[in-house]
């Protein structure tokens, strides 16, 4: 904990407002989000499919949206992009307490995506812009003040929801409002502006889609984000399989959770540190990557074993989320920090939006083809089959970056040019 205080309070304030800003974030979103199907199909009795729409609208206005918020955050400035995110997840959290309309209620799940969509690439640009040659510590920080939230969020959701949902959201509205603020008073308004970024917005993204090794980068990433959100579907699965849908199969999940998250709070600096002296980012990337598909190993050799005997496959299930874990944190810093590097520091923000985009396309697709192959898997008699796919994917990722970095596309041979002064905005 002392590492991380000091780590902390090392930066400047715009950095550690930025983290706090995150922490937030994940602290108000997580205390709703994961509470919200069981208020849409049990509260206000929608049926399944409208659930499955309320809650789409909201994953598409997010992940659809990247590039534009990340292109107006290039061209306005980080910090309206950050206040505008905040203050519009306010009112759409807000709107979700009140709502029992399904069009109101796609109006608020619409707007809380966009919020997302409006705040994630300024936040990533401005702390890779205000930390300048700290960028990969600032990252690893950023991701145990990130992983801090996710894991409070629900257990203070949980209390709140036990008493009304409504209440939950419009806690979680109040959280982001003061957040609103803070950011207006609190936050420099600082961008590291050029003449060329404020092109037409067609010829900026001509710009950053010509950029091919940004975009190999994100081809081969692509998967490595479909691995990591295996904590949020392939791994509660297999908990309930082992330990059934009751409490016993809620405690394990719970467990998985607190696995993943807590090695990322109480790790990430330490490692971070340990690979940056020893690999370096590229060699970092490709060990974390061939680290995550591994942590899908245990659960294969595991998968064919029957209720009756769980503790075994517990224990496996546990070892994955931790090896899952610690590949995501060595990747995750250096992952960012690479952005930056084939962006040139130029359009940072527009390029954190359309990566963002490319791999939220990839873990979509990912998702439905692993919940796909666990149910024909499991019912065709082969259920470790998914699991070795997933752990050749992380495998794939790894031979990926690696042959991008052996081709020298990972080094941009042009220097960028100095940037402008920072603006005030």
């Amino acid at each position: 904990m002392s590492g991380i205080l000091s780590g902390y309070r090392s930066f400047g304030a715009p950095t550690r407002l930025l983290l706090l800003n995150q922490l937030t974030i994940n602290l108000g979103f997580y205390m709703l989000m994961p509470y919200l199907a069981v208020h849409l199909s049990g509260d206000l009795a929608l049926a399944g499919w409208t659930v499955g729409l309320i809650l789409g609208v909201r994953n598409f206005s997010q992940q659809g949206m990247f590039l534009i918020g990340g292109t107006l955050a290039d061209r306005i400035g980080y910090k309206p992009l950050i206040v505008a995110g905040c203050a519009l997840r306010t009112a759409g959290f807000a709107l979700l307490g009140v709502a029992d309309a399904v069009p109101a209620l796609l109006v608020a799940s619409a707007a809380t995506g966009f919020a997302g969509a409006l705040f994630n690439p300024a936040v990533r640009a401005y702390l890779a812009h205000d930390s300048g040659s700290r960028r990969v510590e600032a990252f690893a920080l950023f991701n145990v003040f990130y992983q801090a939230g996710v894991l409070l969020g629900p257990v203070v959701g949980l209390a709140l929801t036990a008493v009304d949902f409504r209440l939950t959201c419009l806690v979680a509205a109040a959280v982001f409002a003061v957040l609103t603020g803070l950011q207006i008073r609190a936050l420099p308004g600082a961008q590291a502006g050029r003449a060329e970024d404020r092109e037409p917005v067609t010829a900026v993204w001509r710009s950053v889609l010509a950029n091919r090794p940004f975009l190999l980068f994100a081809a081969a990433m692509i998967g490595s984000s479909v691995l990591s959100f295996q904590v949020y579907l392939a791994l509660p699965l297999e908990a309930r399989r082992i330990a059934g849908a009751e409490t016993a199969g809620t405690v394990l999940v719970a467990a998985v959770f607190v696995v993943s998250g807590g090695l990322a709070i109480a790790g990430q600096l330490k490692v971070t540190a340990w690979f940056t002296c020893r690999l370096g980012p590229t060699r970092s990337l490709i060990t974390g990557l061939a680290l995550m598909g591994a942590a899908f190993l245990p659960p294969a050799l595991t998968a064919a074993s029957t209720p009756n005997s769980p503790v075994l496959p517990a224990a496996a299930l546990l070892l994955s989320a931790a090896l899952l874990a610690l590949g995501t944190i060595v990747v995750f810093p250096f992952e960012l920090d690479m952005i930056v590097t084939l962006a040139r520091d130029r359009l940072v923000a527009t390029h954190y939006g359309l990566y963002n985009t490319i791999v939220g396309v990839g873990i979509l697709l990912g998702n439905l083809l692993t919940g796909t192959a666990l149910d024909l898997a499991r019912a065709a008699g082969l259920p470790w089959l998914p699991w070795v796919a997933l752990a050749c994917l992380g495998l794939l990722c790894a031979a990926s970056v690696r042959a991008l970095a052996r081709s020298g596309r990972l080094t941009p041979d042009q220097p960028s040019p100095d940037p402008l002064p920072a603006q005030r905005v």
